[in-house]
């Protein structure tokens, strides 16, 4: 009985620790999508509409979609998606304005178009603390900057 048990305990341990959940998002393409630059964020390349039914960009080799408030990522444009939470999505992705977001939350729509999302907004100022989230043009992560104080020309 006690091998028994040692050995079920064995087999849990060697077990993963987590398991990898892929979903389906809807994302369901014919063929390899057309990627066009961010301008804003030159290293990260979005689909744009009405190639892909929904938020869809490519960044270091990956895709990343955004899609009922909530990040997924897949080594193909078709998946599979795996569950990606808001703190291990990379910044580069984060920093896409609003304009690339195919199919936005409806709150987003109050937002400046040309600027990021507001994360904390959504994930909470702990989110951002966490992150260390600050622009390096001295705005935090709702992109609500007012400018250094430097006037126009400067």
């Amino acid at each position: 009985m006690y091998g028994l048990i040692l050995a079920l305990l064995a087999f849990v341990l060697a077990a993963p620790a987590h398991a990898q959940v892929h979903v389906d998002i809807g994302i369901h393409l014919p063929a390899p999508p057309q990627l066009v630059i961010v301008p804003q964020v030159p290293q990260v390349r979005y689909v744009p509409a009405p190639a892909a039914p929904g938020n869809l960009f490519f960044y270091n080799g990956q895709y990343w979609a955004f899609s009922g408030g909530g990040w997924y990522v897949g080594s193909g444009y078709n998946g599979p998606w795996l569950v990606v939470g808001p703190q291990f999505v990379p910044r580069p992705v984060l920093q896409v304005p609003v304009q690339y977001y195919h199919v936005p939350p409806g709150h987003w729509k109050q937002w400046e178009r040309k600027r990021p999302p507001h994360w904390q907004e959504d994930w909470g100022p702990e989110w951002a603390e966490k992150r260390g989230w600050k622009h390096d043009d001295g705005d935090d992560d709702r992109g609500r900057g007012h400018g250094k104080g430097h006037g126009k020309g400067r």
